[in-house]
């Protein structure tokens, strides 16, 4: 399943460029794709070392690639690793999109869009990489391309809200960005007085709080 493009299409101010890859399909053509086999091992060495130590070379070398490879493919390390990213992401909206596909009510696409990008997040061996290692790095990632990153999950999660009620007054955007700030405030600053780390407890927590802005006064 790949994410539907009607829900990273909207795009604010700054950030087109990326929203439009998110949305177009995912590279590569299998694991005899050079791009492939190069973003899998790209991956893999963010994973194991984080993103300063790992070379080009050391990617090329784990590809079974040359490095002028890597280089002819995604110019630099910064734009290797900015790929990795996308597709990371793209991975991650459908995992958004899919949790929260045909849910009868816009309060149900809340509480499940936000359990699964909340946790999806959280075990996701990358970022856990980078919260444990290198957490300093992980912001500019995020607000890379104006913030499209947040602006393409608050697109999907929005989306969903609105076919789930079409007649709804709920600023669904509105709703959505909060939705997916609280989930990166929580995923940066971990701990605190809630208990927010099964995926019961986190739906509960949604069902009961976050769901209360679809109502309003």
């Amino acid at each position: 399943m790949t994410t539907d493009a009607t829900d990273v299409d909207a795009a604010g101010p700054g950030t087109p460029g990326l929203l439009a890859r998110l949305a177009s399909p995912e590279p590569g053509g299998g694991a005899d794709d050079p791009a492939a086999r190069i973003l899998d091992a790209a991956l893999a060495e963010f994973e194991t070392y984080g993103l300063r130590r790992v070379s080009v070379e050391d990617v090329a070398r784990r590809a079974g690639v040359a490095r002028t490879t890597v280089y002819r493919r995604f110019g630099t390390k910064d734009g290797l690793l900015q790929a990795v990213i996308l597709r990371e992401v793209r991975r991650f909206l459908t995992a958004i999109a899919r949790a929260t596909e045909g849910l009868a009510t816009p309060e149900d696409a809340v509480v499940e869009g936000f359990v699964a990008g909340l946790q999806g997040a959280r075990r996701h061996p990358l970022m856990r990489r980078v919260l444990e290692s290198e957490p300093e790095t992980l912001l500019p990632q995020l607000g890379m391309n104006g913030g499209a990153v947040l602006v393409a999950a608050r697109d999907v999660l929005a989306g969903r809200l609105r076919r789930a009620r079409p007649a709804d007054a709920a600023d669904h955007d509105a709703v959505a960005e909060v939705l997916v700030r609280l989930a990166a405030s929580l995923l940066l600053v971990p701990g605190g007085g809630l208990p927010l780390e099964e995926d019961d407890d986190i739906r509960a927590f949604a069902r009961d709080y976050l769901t209360r802005m679809l109502h309003r006064p």
